[in-house]
């Protein structure tokens, strides 16, 4: 068990391929983690196939190991809300629907969605794009509602909302209070956020950063010291807002025990171990 593991959440992209759901909680549980992100997976955990009995085991776990799961993550490259074609955006929110359900099952406060993407090479206009968008949350909003989670929003490059202040504004305009933000650092690098803005900027709506180092011209989720995210500055701007929540670690490593456990190392030296 590693001491810096518990001012960190983590995420469990980096394990989908190589544990289910419940060995990669026991395990990481053994490393010092005690709240987590589950990542929506075939064979990790994928709604389609999480019977009783495999919630039943997760809840066990969680309750006898007094581990949390913040948030549930759908597979952002396999879904898309905005996408042109109706059947993708129906087979998109029937999956959706069935991860804001397991993760009330799990008691997660979270389930991370993205706004959809844009075709890259010939958009369609902003305004379509919303109106999906906004079709998408007021058929999860009340799905939400009745499972006792919550929808939280991440910034994404890939998304045709790629910015904190984008993001901000399309809510505002959505207009419910329950929806949520979450930051990923990485991601508002990538795209040359500032990220002590973006966050004073996310204030009123944010529920959970995200961690992992990145360039800004290869998109990576790598442990810290890979990449160049300036992560010093975020520890005082998420001081400055009020938040104090863990943030959430997502890297993404075919080593990722080492991977994560030397982030969490050097992350606590750059003023994250509170409290």
């Amino acid at each position: 068990m590693k001491r810096d593991a518990q001012y960190f959440a983590c995420n469990t992209y980096s394990y989908t391929l190589s544990h289910t759901a419940e060995s990669c909680l026991a395990h990481l549980a053994d490393l010092g983690f005690s709240g987590f992100e589950l990542m929506m997976y075939p064979g990790h955990l994928w709604p389609p196939e999480a019977n009783a009995t495999q919630c039943s085991r997760l809840r066990r776990l969680i309750g006898s190991r007094n581990l949390q799961i913040v948030t549930l993550n759908m597979p952002n490259i396999d879904m898309n809300i905005a996408g042109a074609s109706p059947e993708m955006r129906s087979y998109t929110l029937d999956l959706l629907q069935q991860i804001v359900e397991l993760a009330g099952e799990l008691q997660a406060e979270g389930v991370v969605i993205g706004p959809g993407k844009a075709n890259p090479l010939f958009s369609a206009p902003r305004g379509r794009l919303e109106g999906f968008f906004f079709s998408a949350l007021d058929r999860l909003l009340p799905t939400a509602e009745k499972a006792g989670t919550r929808l939280w929003v991440e910034n994404m490059p890939f998304a045709f909302i790629p910015d904190a202040d984008g993001l901000m504004q399309t809510l505002d305009r959505f207009g419910s209070d329950d929806i949520g933000i979450v930051y990923d650092v990485a991601n508002g690098h990538f795209i040359k956020e500032d990220l002590a803005d973006a966050i004073r900027r996310c204030r009123k709506r944010l529920k959970l950063v995200h961690l992992s180092d990145t360039g800004q011209q290869v998109y990576r989720h790598d442990h810290v010291g890979a990449g160049d995210v300036p992560f010093h500055v975020v520890p005082p701007a998420l001081v400055e807002v009020g938040h104090s929540r863990r943030p959430m670690l997502e890297i993404i490593s075919e080593n990722p025990d080492e991977a994560i456990l030397s982030s969490t190392e050097k992350l606590s030296a750059m003023g994250y171990a509170r409290g």
